[in-house]
């Protein structure tokens, strides 16, 4: 089943390596979608593919990359829009 979920991470989570490492583990688990910084300090994902990879890259986002400190997680389910490929914004 195709699922889409929109994630904001907060913490230490820009300028870590968190939307590089991100897209590389998006696009090694088959996920569409997109991640960028917020103006806010958070970084914002949206991950569109198949329930158990999505829910296995909402998963990453609860740690992140090594230099990366998560202090919450909000995921926010949304309507599939047939979305391809990963990129970073």
């Amino acid at each position: 089943m195709v699922v889409r979920r929109r994630v904001v991470v907060a913490g230490r989570v820009q300028g870590v390596f968190f939307r590089d490492t991100c897209r590389t583990e998006a696009r090694r688990a088959g996920v569409s979608g997109s991640v960028g910084n917020r103006s806010d300090g958070r970084v914002e994902a949206v991950f569109e593919g198949d329930d158990g990879a999505v829910e296995g890259l909402v998963d990453w986002c609860r740690h992140g990359p090594p230099r990366a400190r998560v202090d919450g997680v909000e995921v926010t389910d949304e309507p599939p829009t047939g979305e391809r490929g990963f990129h970073v914004g």
